[in-house]
């Protein structure tokens, strides 16, 4: 009997901080329809003569500032929790880790997967929250893949994982000690940010998604906002805040990276900022739950810029919580998740 096959897929990365490798990486990510879902002619236009052209340098610049001599810090965390996961799993299991965008590809994991003769192979997308234009767009490219193969092995994909037990403490674990020694006025929950219009999508009804201030405080399993990405999120917020002790008058939520000029899910994390600074707050904690590696987003988003706009506006130190990365209790965590999937009858 051969193993069971374990992929584990998060985003991509360029292969180099050159303009020319993120101007390739840039075309490919945002040419896919599921991450900007506009007409296919306006999206051509503007990956091709705006997007990539303009924006390829900046981020290129970004991406020279975290990246080590080991490469891009998303694979190379990437790598290290496949190869810790492979440790934690042992003999039966076989794991690989798969890029929806850059390498190593979807298509490569799978390869790999197959050529080691798996007999059932069970996905993990490693993103927290569900959204369309990541979960859903792996989940797509998965399938694709798959449905290419006529002997194909069955195929398991595993929900998201926003309050899991398992993320939540791997994310708290990481932080508590050097959050207890930086004691911090307050503490920012920042997300990455999506176009209001692809939350709207997620609500059967149409009539409850952003109608309130209060629509993401709950979610139920029937409920319209069950695969809502921003009430998701804040879901998260709740859970890692009872993990860390954190009291709700010290605590917010924010969305960050947002692109263009239609309205994206609020409040934004660059707007949030002054609004601390302006109530004398001077130690900021910053944690990136959206987000199980870090990367551009949490290193150089957060840990360079607004780390800059924060002693701009007077305050004294930003703290930015790690992502789990490869800690060893994100990767049982991962691995015992594999170990439950892959029990007949299991799900999630």
């Amino acid at each position: 009997m051969g193993p069971t096959g374990a992929l584990l897929v998060n985003l991509g990365t360029p292969a180099a901080p050159t303009t020319a490798a993120v101007r390739r990486y840039l075309r490919e990510f945002l040419s896919d329809p599921r991450v900007i879902d506009s007409h296919p002619l306006a999206r051509w236009l503007l990956v091709n003569l705006v997007v990539a052209p303009f924006r390829a340098p900046r981020s290129a610049a970004a991406y020279q500032k975290i990246w080590s001599r080991a490469g891009s810090p998303l694979r190379v965390h990437g790598r290290a929790l496949a190869e810790g996961v492979a440790r934690e799993l042992g003999d039966g299991f076989a794991v690989e880790l798969g890029m929806r965008y850059g390498q190593p590809s979807i298509a490569v994991a799978i390869d790999r997967l197959r050529a080691a003769g798996v007999e059932r192979l069970i996905a993990l997308p490693l993103f927290p929250q569900y959204s369309s234009a990541a979960t859903g767009s792996a989940v797509a490219r998965i399938e694709e893949v798959m449905a290419a193969q006529p002997d194909a092995p069955p195929l398991e994909i595993a929900p998201a994982f926003y309050d899991d037990p398992g993320f939540i403490e791997a994310f708290a674990a990481g932080a508590r000690e050097p959050l207890a020694a930086f004691g911090a006025d307050f503490a920012l929950m920042s997300f990455h940010g999506l176009p209001e219009r692809q939350i709207r999508k997620t609500d059967p009804t149409g009539a409850h998604c952003l109608e309130s201030e209060t629509c993401c405080d709950a979610i139920a399993a029937a409920s319209s906002n069950r695969d809502c990405y921003r009430a998701q999120c804040f879901a998260t917020a709740r859970a890692l805040a009872i993990a860390l002790d954190l009291p709700s008058e010290r605590l917010g939520v924010s969305f960050q990276s947002r692109l263009g000029r239609t309205p994206w899910i609020r409040p934004f994390t660059d707007e949030v900022l002054p609004q601390l600074a302006e109530r004398g707050l001077k130690r900021l904690a910053i944690f990136c739950p959206a987000f199980v590696a870090d990367c551009l987003e949490t290193l150089e988003e957060i840990g360079i810029r607004a780390r800059a706009q924060w002693s701009e506006l007077g305050g004294d130190e930003l703290w930015l919580a790690p992502c789990p990365n490869a800690h060893p209790v994100w990767l049982r965590a991962v691995a015992d998740r594999v170990r439950r999937l892959g029990s007949p009858g299991a799900r999630g």
